[in-house]
Parts: structure tokens; C-alpha cells; sequence
């Protein structure tokens, strides 16, 4: 396989990951508590990053801006998968990975790194487009009160976005090992819901091999692995290339929840799919452009200087979407 093919399918494979991811939370928290669920997700993906660092012995330690930003970054993310976690547990899979795809939309009114004035009426028309498609999604088969875990997708796709835009501002001209980060951020949330989910750790004692597979698999692939394998690929193509492709997350989520879990899409809520996948990529084709064409100067306030090769792009591989890092990451993941 040609090596563009190549990084195009890990790319798309990271996409599906995450777009399963949401599936596996809402089985999860089925059989366990959510505080439950978030500590196990954590925790495994923590032994599995300092697995990793502690096999990269080559690197060194890690630096002060690593701790000093990952200790901050871990409670923004931890933040986003608590809301996002009970959002899911009440609402269909394919509804909570459509709607948390607004990360796309709403980052870049947040995030000033590396943009010059404001944003274009077209970047404004395509989230207006995003907002009517996520009235359709909650409306279901009629117009009625927003169900519970739309409205919390919807507040994790905001905390996401300032999440993102956060790590845009503390990673701008520091280098920064994507692994190390992670890892700082998935001992912070393992640290975060220790205590409020100790009083029912007994509940992983009876979930059975079926329980854990969906913890190992949340943990392992829809974080670890997803942020590995995105980090890799974004190495080996272009940033426009690879955010086309992760962003195809909300579509896999859609497919996974209509496949596996019986959801049901009526002529409305299709409608709705179908324009927030639309506005979204609009929305994000116009940013890009609008990036593109800032000064030189601010152009290069947003990338990160570092001399590690692992580090092409620091900024883009935290903030690409469906990446979504769950170190959650999270989601679009620890």
C-alpha cells in the first residue's frame, strides 16, 4: 500500500475509533457508574502512557513546561469527559457524536492563536447552519424540550472548544512532547476521580470480561492508540488532509449508532445529521483559508517551536477534531 493510502487509513481508522468511542461510554456506563467508568478510563490509559514513556528512555525526563501545562490541561479535559460521559449515558450514540462535532465550529471563535482579524460572514453562516441542524437533532421525531443529554453533548462540545483553544495558548512556543502531555493529563484525571468514584470501585468486580473489554477498549484504542496513530499520521500528511479526515468522526458515530445499537434516524433527524456534517466542514474549510491567508507573522505565532521530530505540528495534533485527544481527548479521549 502506497504510503499516502496508508496514512489515510490510519487517519480514517482514528476517526472510527472515535466516532465508536461513544458507543462504548454509553455500554460502559450501562453496567457501571459514570464516575466509575471515568476513573477506569483514565487509569488504564495513565499505566498505558507511562508504559510508553518508560520504554522512550532516549527522551529524558519530563520538562517543567510539560508539568506546569499538563497539570491545567488535565482538569479542562477531565472536565469535558465528565459532562461528556453523562451526556452520552442519556442520549443516543449517533445524536452525542454529531453534536459534540460543534467543537469544530465553536473553537475558532475562541481561539486567537495564529489569526489575523476576524473571522469571515461565511464562517458565521456555516455555524448558524451547524446551530439549526443541532435544533433538528434534538427535536427527534417532533419539535418537544431538548432531552437531557443533548443539552450536556452540547455543553461538552463548549467546554471542548475552550479545552482546545487552551492548548493552543499554552503550547504556542514550547516544546512539548505530545506523549509526555498526554500522560501528565491522564495521571491529573485518574487523580481527579479517584476519590469521587472510590466508594463504588467494588462495581468493577462484577461487570464481567464483557464490562472490562469496553473499559480496555475506551482506554487502549479510543485514546491511546487513536492519539499514537493520529500523532504518526499527522507527521506524514498535511493538516488540511488529515483534519478532512478525523473529521469524518460524527459519521462513523452515526453509522456505529445505527448499526450496533439500533438507533433511528426519522426524516428530521437526518436532516439535521446531514446539515451539521455540511456546516461543519464548511465551517472549517472557511477557517482554514482564513488562516492561511493571516499575515506571515501571525501565521507563525501559532505553530509551536520545537526541536523534536515527533512534534511536526503540536498544535494541530491536539486540536484536529474527531482527536480529538481523549486524554480525551475527549473525543472527540484518556
Amino acid at each position: 500500500m502506497p504510503d499516502a493510502r496508508r496514512t489515510d487509513a490510519v487517519l480514517l481508522l482514528v476517526a472510527l475509533v472515535w466516532g465508536s468511542s461513544y458507543l462504548s461510554a454509553q455500554t460502559a456506563t450501562a453496567v457501571l457508574p459514570v464516575l466509575v467508568v471515568l476513573f477506569a478510563r483514565y487509569a488504564l490509559s495513565a499505566l498505558a502512557c507511562l508504559g510508553l514513556v518508560a520504554t522512550d528512555r532516549k527522551s529524558g525526563g519530563w520538562t517543567r513546561d510539560e508539568l506546569r501545562i499538563g497539570v491545567p490541561l488535565g482538569v479542562t479535559q477531565a472536565a469535558v469527559l465528565v459532562v461528556e460521559t453523562y451526556g452520552v449515558a442519556h442520549t443516543s450514540a449517533a445524536n452525542a457524536g454529531l453534536i459534540i462535532s460543534l467543537t469544530i465550529v465553536i473553537t475558532p471563535l475562541l481561539d486567537r492563536t495564529g489569526r489575523h482579524g476576524g473571522l469571515p460572514l461565511s464562517f458565521y453562516a456555516a455555524a448558524g447552519v451547524c446551530l439549526l441542524a443541532v435544533g433538528l437533532l434534538m427535536s427527534g421525531n417532533g419539535f418537544h424540550a431538548p432531552r437531557l443529554g443533548d443539552l450536556l453533548m452540547l455543553a461538552a462540545a463548549l467546554i471542548r472548544a475552550v479545552h482546545v483553544a487552551l492548548v493552543g495558548r499554552l503550547t504556542v512556543n514550547r516544546a512539548i512532547r505530545p506523549l509526555r502531555l498526554t500522560t501528565v493529563q491522564t495521571l491529573v484525571g485518574s487523580a481527579l476521580f479517584l476519590l469521587p468514584a472510590s466508594g463504588e470501585l467494588s462495581t468493577l468486580a462484577h461487570i464481567g470480561a464483557a464490562g472490562w473489554a469496553q473499559l480496555l477498549y475506551l482506554a487502549l484504542f479510543c485514546s491511546v492508540f487513536a492519539f499514537l496513530a493520529q500523532t504518526w499520521a499527522v507527521q506524514r500528511t498535511s493538516a488540511s488532509r488529515a483534519s478532512l479526515l478525523l473529521g469524518t468522526e460524527p459519521i462513523w458515530a452515526a453509522a456505529v449508532g445505527i448499526a450496533l445499537a439500533g438507533d433511528h434516524f426519522t426524516p428530521v433527524t437526518a436532516l439535521g445529521a446531514t446539515l451539521l456534517v455540511t456546516g461543519t466542514y464548511w465551517g472549517q474549510a472557511v477557517e482554514r483559508a482564513h488562516r492561511a491567508n493571516a499575515p506571515s507573522g501571525a501565521r507563525g505565532a501559532a505553530r509551536p517551536a520545537t526541536a523534536d521530530p515527533h512534534l511536526k505540528d503540536n498544535l494541530v495534533s491536539q486540536a484536529l477534531p474527531a482527536e480529538r485527544q481523549h486524554t480525551e481527548e475527549a473525543r472527540r479521549p484518556a
